[in-house]
């Protein structure tokens, strides 16, 4: 069953690495600036190839929701809740590091007291309901020797091609 899920994983490009906009995304999410990130994880989804752009859609739809939440936009919230399901049903729990799973249940929590209150008590939905999107940034390491993708394991970095190796406390010195 595992590799016919890490088959469907990589068919979706869910092993691949987030794009720098997205991480900007993510981040300004994270941060409650919903527009911005929308901005950014658009720029990712329209220089994304392939399925996974999606993903970065139905986050993107997702920070607009919570865009109209605040806002006091009862129905754009439920309108664009709507489409940002529709992008991010059928995503496995985790995705190019990014907690899928756990996103769509906080917006579904979201969307319950927004749909609770209703258009007339909207204003005074409760904030702290919008949770941050958890990822693990996936990094890619380049040998400094010979240009080749190093793996990383077990807080080891190695060059399959030459035999670099760094170890996890050598790395803010040579990567970042």
């Amino acid at each position: 069953m595992a590799s016919i899920d890490q088959g469907r994983n990589n068919k979706l490009g869910c092993d691949r690495v987030l794009h720098a906009k997205a991480i900007q995304g993510l981040k300004l999410f994270n941060e409650g600036k919903f527009f911005e990130a929308h901005e950014e994880l658009e720029e990712a989804w329209k220089v994304e190839k392939g399925e996974v752009r999606e993903l970065y859609r139905g986050i993107l739809q997702i920070a607009v929701t919570y865009l109209h939440i605040t806002r006091g936009n009862y129905e754009g919230a439920l309108k664009v809740y709507g489409r940002s399901m529709k992008w991010l049903k059928n995503w496995p729990d985790i995705c190019m590091g990014i907690q899928v799973r756990k996103l769509r249940d906080t917006a579904k929590l979201v969307m319950n007291e927004v749909e609770r209150l209703g258009k007339e008590n909207i204003g005074g939905f409760n904030t702290s309901l919008f949770k941050p999107i958890q990822w693990i940034e996936k990094r890619i390491w380049i040998c400094d020797r010979c240009g080749s993708e190093m793996v990383e394991k077990n807080c080891k970095v190695n060059c399959s091609n030459c035999g670099n190796r760094f170890d996890c406390s050598d790395l803010n010195i040579h990567f970042d």
